[in-house]
């Protein structure tokens, strides 16, 4: 079973940027859906980013697109998120999640099983 630890969390101002790590052990991500989820207090968990390791197919939410970029690195278990030009209304706690292997159609929320801890992102005005 894959474990994830999320690193890169912080507080920044608006227009500012950050990069998450998601560091997988236990199990190689070369065939999986990883993802980045967040949720702000009194919110629904919100599906931001994910790629498929296979192919490195990358799927943004709309409210990201442009500013987040999802990417992998096979070789040391470890996905990314770079966040540019944050806004206030991204602060969340933010998630990483791993599929079992597998070759999907395109990767579904309903499909992630294992979760990190979350890193809290706070933007501030």
């Amino acid at each position: 079973q894959v474990r994830l630890v999320e690193a890169g969390g912080g507080s920044v101002q608006a227009g500012g940027s950050l990069r998450l790590s998601c560091a997988a052990s236990g199990d190689s991500i070369a065939s999986n859906c990883m993802g980045w989820f967040r949720q702000a207090p009194g919110k629904e968990r919100e599906e931001v980013a994910t790629i498929y390791t296979g192919n490195s197919r990358p799927s943004y939410a709309d409210s990201v697109k442009g500013r987040f970029t999802i990417s992998h690195d096979t070789a040391n278990n470890t996905i990314y998120l770079q966040m540019n030009n944050l806004k206030p209304e991204d602060t969340a706690m933010y998630y990483c999640a791993a599929t079992p292997p597998y070759i999907p159609v395109r990767c579904v929320s309903s499909d992630y099983t294992n979760w990190g801890q979350g890193t809290q992102v706070t933007v501030s005005s």
